[in-house]
């Protein structure tokens, strides 16, 4: 868990520039001391007057302070660290025989606990959103931060220490993009007689709080679909795998018989059959479910908000989303003006399927399953009904179907390494 909200911490401070202002300058000093909240207010009046680049520091700091409650909820409720791979978390296989959470005294954890966890995430990174929009209107405004030195503090003690840092987070090497920090571009400096360090630091001006504006609604989005959902069942069956020691449901099963492997394994499998079971979601909110199809459109927009700014920029100084002008300080992730026009041609690609004008194909029919009438209308999301095809049925209707030729201007553009690309450019 630490790895993942370190790493995407990491990916919300990705794109860049140089030099800051007053504002900046008491961004930087927050970010660095793990005092985000302690510079709120002094940037919300900056923001209030005016001043965009205060604006955007009330926007970094939204979204540091986002994740921070995250983490500080989970930790609070014992979410476990599994040393293994995301999937053994979420399907119960591979892991220890006792997993033990990062907090040695969790609280318990109730079902409505945990939608309130996740709503306070979408609100906090909303507000932290509509900051950045404000942030991205005018300004020549640059803020220079390394996001490896930031502190989050993790566990709620009121303190963000020094092993509270992203660097320490992402410690593991895990990849971002398919490359580590420490594979970044090294900066212009010589260091006689030493290995020169990379420089992780990233710039960021009026283009980026586009970018940081889309991310927090791609990361928004998931939470609100899920809300606009009961999955009380889910929880009650599947999700002591992730709190195992907050009084869930499932807690006081001890494993004692075994049917094919040993008891633990077997109620590995068992635990991953329940959840396959329940994953049938009553909607229980319509207009935050048709709220997601509108996070989608906002998410394009923002996108192409994002590369008329960059598109417009003359510096050319460590720039991690740059220009095909510009200098990209990931080796192999360079961009071209061809990678521009197909990300977006692949903007208005989705927009067709946003609006349901073009449809999703489904592998059982012939016909497109349209995106926009499930988020509009939809009263059950019943995942293995959909994929199967009996739920899909009230969606499935004539049409233009996206297919490979689709996004073909994408798939030429960015061949094996679209993926990382769609993260990249956001």
């Amino acid at each position: 868990m630490k790895q993942l909200l370190g790493g995407l911490m990491v990916a919300a401070m990705l794109p860049g520039i140089a030099f800051a202002g007053e504002a900046g300058d008491a961004l930087v000093a927050h970010l660095y001391a793990g005092t985000a909240a302690d510079g709120v207010e002094a940037a919300s009046l900056g923001c209030a007057a005016g001043d965009t680049e205060a604006c955007f520091a009330e926007g970094m700091l939204g979204l540091v302070l986002a994740y921070e409650g995250l983490a500080q909820d989970l930790y609070r409720h014992g979410a476990t660290l599994p040393g293994n791979s995301a999937a053994a978390l979420f399907f119960g296989l591979g892991m220890e025989e006792d997993p033990v959470p990062a907090n040695p005294n969790p609280k318990p954890l109730t079902y409505e606990a945990l939608r309130q966890v996740l709503d306070d995430f979408v609100t906090d990174a909303d507000a932290a959103k509509a900051k950045f929009e404000l942030a991205a209107a005018a300004g020549d405004y640059v803020i220079s931060i390394d996001p490896l030195k930031v502190r989050i503090d993790l566990n709620g003690d009121g303190m963000a220490e020094a092993d509270e840092t992203l660097a320490i987070l992402l410690d593991s090497g895990d990849d971002m993009m398919g490359m580590s920090f420490d594979e970044l571009a090294p900066s212009t400096g010589k260091t006689k007689g030493q290995p020169q360090a990379p420089d992780t630091t990233v710039g960021f001006d009026r283009a980026d709080a586009y970018w940081l504006a889309g991310y927090l609604t791609v990361a928004a989005t998931p939470f609100d679909l899920i809300l606009a959902h009961d999955f009380s069942d889910f929880y009650a069956a599947y999700m002591h795998r992730i709190f195992p020691r907050s009084g869930l449901p499932m807690q006081a099963a001890t494993p004692g018989g075994m049917l094919f492997l040993d008891a633990e394994s077997d109620s590995g499998i068992a635990d991953l059959i329940a959840g396959i079971h329940t994953l049938r979601f009553p909607v229980v909110d319509t207009q935050r479910l048709a709220s997601v199809l509108i996070r989608l459109k906002a998410v394009t927009a923002l996108s192409r908000q994002n590369w008329q700014a960059i598109m417009a920029e003359t510096d050319d100084d460590r720039e991690l989303l740059p220009s095909p002008s510009q200098t990209s300080i990931i080796p192999g992730m360079t961009v071209t003006q061809e990678t521009v026009d197909a990300w977006i041609a692949t903007l208005d690609t989705l927009d067709e399927i946003f609006e349901g004008e073009l449809l999703v194909p489904h592998w059982r029919f012939a016909q497109g399953f349209d995106l926009k009438a499930y988020f509009e209308t939809a009263t059950e999301t019943d995942l293995v009904l959909l994929i199967s095809g009996s739920a899909a049925l009230p969606y499935i209707k004539p049409g233009p179907i996206a297919d490979a030729q689709s996004f073909a201007a994408a798939n030429e553009a960015f061949g094996a390494d679209w993926l990382n690309y769609a993260f990249w450019f956001n």
